[in-house]
């Protein structure tokens, strides 16, 4: 399904395109900013959700979603009745972020205490994708990206349930990431305090797998990986 999903999507050489744009510029801090699709993708892929912001009857909102990647685009879907993607549908503006909290930064002043983490800003549109093999091949994506080897296991969605949901596409073309790494940066006026300065690592860990009353199937080797500490998301299968 991804191949054919990548097939009638946009193709482009991942190292040579800059995502950069007027909008899509890290204002703050800009030595902590990149605009490679290869360094938008790897943030994507470990993130576990997205934040989707618009705008509905001028107010604005913001609406936590999981999503998928294939190729150069996002995922998100959700019922046809939302009114989240009943307004993307329709080619609004759009603004999603996705950011991994890599750590603590602990400074010596309350004003230099901050944290590492990766983070990444897409704007603009997005398409629905009408074509059932491309919306199947689509939500298999999104499956997928967390838990590798589920999608062949599971029953696929039916044509009522695939009529039920809206899948929405958003290619990659105007994006910036930001990555805080590294110790506190204090003054030096304050490196003589007393007090301890450093980083506290943060991680997303699976615990083991706890299966339903009513399960009668032993854990599949996909899941059998899935050990308690497992650090999420796992590496991407290309």
């Amino acid at each position: 399904m991804e191949n054919i999903l990548e097939q009638n999507g946009p193709r482009m050489p991942s190292a040579s395109v800059d995502l950069r744009s007027g909008r899509a510029t890290v204002k703050r801090h800009p030595e902590r900013g990149a605009y490679d699709l290869e360094t938008v993708t790897e943030i994507l892929d470990q993130g576990l959700v997205c934040d989707v912001a618009f705008m509905v009857d001028g107010f604005p909102y913001a609406i936590p979603m999981t999503y998928g990647r294939i190729g150069n685009s996002l995922y998100v879907h959700g019922a046809v009745g939302s009114r989240l993607l009943r307004s993307l549908a329709s080619g609004s503006p759009i603004c999603l972020t996705v950011t991994v909290v890599d750590g603590l930064v602990l400074a010596r002043s309350a004003f230099h205490n901050s944290m590492n983490y990766r983070s990444v800003v897409v704007l603009g549109t997005s398409a629905e994708v009408v074509d059932p093999v491309r919306k199947t091949a689509a939500l298999r994506a999104i499956l997928e990206r967390l838990v590798p080897g589920r999608w062949d296991e599971i029953r696929p969605p039916t044509r009522g349930e695939l009529a039920r949901t809206t899948v929405l596409e958003i290619r990659l073309r105007e994006a910036s990431a930001k990555i805080r790494r590294g110790p506190p940066v204090d003054d030096e006026a304050d490196m003589e305090r007393d007090v301890w300065a450093g980083e506290v690592p943060l991680r997303i860990r699976a615990l083991a797998p706890v299966a339903d009353r009513n399960n009668t199937v032993a854990l599949p080797s996909y899941l059998s990986a899935i050990n308690d500490g497992t650090v999420f998301p796992r590496a991407r299968r290309e």
